[in-house]
């Protein structure tokens, strides 16, 4: 990436503060049976429409953009419609009357996503019901004093609920963050804080992800190998376990199971997200826009594929990587089979290696993978493919994650090519808030 440039880094962390107030669990069961009379009302109200085929032309050539006949619901969205739903449902509210807007802006976020999924194929024609026991409070709702680390949440006329992050573990990591609108739970009340600050942006990573690794490319590094095995290995142990748990009707101890595998999922994300975002400061870490659903579809992938790639999760570790920096999201549209050089697209995907038999260029097909996400991105930007990229790939960065201990990534600077490393091996130098600077010349 040439020079510098100034992007606008949005960050939101969610925390929880235990409550033990009776009326919070009043307030979310009246929430939760208006919440679905509002959907009732709504689903009653839906238009179905014909979509009929159609076909745009699209930087010169024709694109199918509706393949066929397609039934479309149309949501009631009109101002009159939405009056009249207010109306009705404040006709027994005995809480504020912002909660009901609430409840309404819940209900149409609620039906936008069925009717997404409906559209892909991926919900069928039924009404959604509300399971899960929560409440969404409107900023109106209400009052922050920043100074007091408070919040006061209006319940009825003239009632509050009080609630403060002052004496919290996380206080002083807050300073300066914005509070979002809570979510209130039986026994605890979820507080988001938000941030937004500029940062001028050094370098891109360009991601691929794999089912052992995660390949990156950087024209300031090199190539990133993140080692994703003790993942891999952690998930397959507990899988076995939980089969053996399960087989032998042990429910509690198959909770206990996959409490402890998600609890270690977590730790190992939040370790390896921590050590990239250092190593890698002030960088746009760019990914395949992957979607899982395909990823374990029955009818697209067979068993033993599918359950391999559920085991990894990817999107759990962009979401990770989007709280604490910058992350574009590219098209994986033939990112192994397309050569960098010349930008021929091969037919298949098959070998570990990648040969061109236009210009016999032969790179990794995982490495591929990186670099034509990376030149995706360039070209988002508008800027030419005009280098060779063989220029930036003398040198390799791999970093592996513990799964147990406090040390989160590791490397060690070496002359030459940078080679794996292994947790355990004492005299290892944990990186810190510098970034690791290489002497691979950088493009003019």
């Amino acid at each position: 990436m040439q020079g510098s440039s100034l992007k606008t880094l949005k960050q939101v962390r969610m925390y929880s503060i235990p409550v033990g107030d009776p009326r919070v669990s009043e307030l979310i069961t009246w929430y939760l049976r208006v919440l679905q009379r509002a959907i009732d009302v709504i689903w009653e109200n839906i238009e179905w429409r014909y979509k009929f085929p159609r076909i745009e032309r699209r930087k010169g050539r024709q694109v199918v953009v509706i393949p066929g006949k397609l039934k479309v619901p149309e949501l009631p969205k009109s101002r009159a419609f939405k009056k009249r739903l207010r109306d009705k449902l404040l006709l027994d509210c005995p809480y504020a009357r912002h909660w009901v807007d609430a409840v309404i802006r819940t209900a149409y976020s609620i039906m936008e996503s069925w009717r997404k999924r409906y559209l892909k194929g991926r919900a069928r024609k039924v009404k959604p019901g509300v399971r899960r026991r929560f409440a969404r409070c409107k900023i109106t709702l209400m009052k922050v004093d920043y100074e007091e680390k408070k919040i006061r949440i209006a319940v009825k006329p003239g009632e509050y609920i009080e609630v403060s992050w002052s004496s919290r573990w996380f206080t002083k990591r807050l300073e300066g963050w914005r509070v979002g609108e809570v979510i209130l739970k039986d026994d605890r009340i979820l507080i988001p804080f938000k941030s937004t600050r500029v940062i001028e942006v050094r370098d891109v990573v360009a991601w691929d992800s794999n089912e052992l690794s995660l390949d990156g490319f950087s024209p300031g590094v090199g190539f990133i190998r993140v080692d994703l095995k003790p993942l891999q290995s952690m998930k397959i142990t507990y899988e076995r376990k939980k089969r053996v748990a399960q087989s032998k009707g042990l429910k509690d101890i198959y909770e206990k199971y996959v409490a402890r595998e998600r609890n270690r999922e977590r730790d190992f994300i939040n370790k390896l997200t921590s050590g990239l975002t250092r190593l890698l400061l002030n960088t746009i870490h760019v990914f395949e826009n992957l979607d899982k659903e395909d990823l374990v579809s029955k009818k697209r992938v067979e068993k033993v594929r599918r359950k391999r790639n559920a085991r990894t999760p990817w999107i759990n570790i962009q979401k990770k990587i989007s709280e604490k920096a910058i992350i574009i999201k590219v098209s994986p549209e033939n990112t192994s089979r397309t050569c960098p050089r010349c930008g021929y697209v091969v037919k298949t995907r098959v070998g570990r290696v990648f040969k061109c038999p236009r210009c016999g260029f032969e790179l990794d097909r995982q490495k591929l993978a990186s670099v034509n996400i990376y030149l995706k991105y360039i070209k988002m930007r508008g800027f030419p493919h005009s280098y060779e990229p063989e220029r930036t790939m003398m040198e390799e960065l791999w970093v592996g994650v513990t799964l147990s201990g406090w040390s989160p990534v590791m490397w060690i600077p070496m002359k030459g090519i940078l080679r794996a490393v292994k947790p355990r091996v004492e005299g290892l130098v944990l990186f810190d808030t510098k970034p690791y600077e290489t002497r691979t010349p950088q493009y003019n």
